[in-house]
């Protein structure tokens, strides 16, 4: 039977596409439906086509501020947990030293911990603190909260390194900053950028920490929850769209750059 030979071969790559079109098959409907002028407060249903929203993406109140903060709060909670995770990484890897091992198991904790347990936990700890709650410690709770998934990334790239290479670098008189900035790094970036953007996507898609410890700030997702509870304007399926083809650009972009590096490294 040719077809079932054919399916056999090919089931693999026929499976996998499946399951990436139902992966994707949210963003197209949010996609489609940043196309709708609802009648309506809420945008569930299609009712006509029209390109309003898209040309006024900030025609609700308060929608591009939140973005914005989020947007901020995000790159600045990535740099922080980049630069704390990939110090903690090269610890752990590099240097033996005492409780080494529990370290190690409190660094996972954060991720095996249901959200809503470490929300609360920090807000207990800025209530006790007297702290007032707004950006300040929701950029002290993202950092937290994404301080474990780099350590991870890069500790993993950092365990795969040939230490042979720092020798050989060390025997031609490089010093260790040199060292470090011309071999250590680049071999390490991989596993740093893995970190930072992980880092970076849990940072601005986190509602439960954010709700917990925000007070009156409005962050994007916080805005979305809220804005469900009254009717969801047309520009948040905008916003939505407009990130996802951001993202898939970027992607396409690094596959090109990758597959130029290889064909002159060929």
């Amino acid at each position: 039977m040719p077809f079932v030979n054919w399916l056999k071969r090919h089931f693999a790559v026929i499976a996998g596409l499946i399951t990436l079109a139902y992966l994707l098959l949210p963003n197209i409907v949010v996609t489609v439906f940043s196309f709708n002028k609802p009648k309506g407060r809420f945008n569930y249903t299609w009712q006509q086509f029209s390109t309003d929203a898209w040309k006024d993406p900030c025609g609700v109140s308060g929608l591009c501020g939140s973005l914005s903060l989020s947007l901020q709060i995000a790159i600045w909670a990535t740099i922080g947990a980049t630069v704390l995770g990939t110090m903690i990484a090269f610890a752990l890897v590099r240097y033996r030293f005492r409780a080494r091992g529990a370290v190690n198991s409190l660094i996972f904790m954060p991720m095996a911990m249901p959200e809503v347990v470490m929300a609360a936990s920090l807000l207990t700890l800025f209530l006790n603190l007297g702290a007032q709650l707004g950006f300040w410690t929701i950029l002290i709770a993202h950092i937290m909260f994404c301080l474990s998934f780099v350590v991870t990334a890069v500790k993993a790239r950092v365990m795969s390194m040939d230490p042979r290479l720092e020798e050989a670098a060390r025997d031609l008189y490089a010093g260790p900053v040199q060292t470090f900035a011309r071999v250590t790094l680049p071999i390490a970036a991989p596993g740093i950028a893995a970190g930072a953007l992980l880092a970076f996507a849990l940072s601005f898609d986190d509602f439960i920490i954010t709700n917990f410890n925000a007070g009156s700030t409005v962050t994007f997702p916080m805005f979305v929850w809220g804005s469900a509870q009254r009717g969801t304007p047309v520009q948040i399926n905008v916003i939505g769209t407009a990130m996802f083809l951001v993202a898939v650009v970027l992607v396409l972009l690094s596959m090109v750059i990758g597959n130029r590096r290889n064909r002159q490294k060929a």
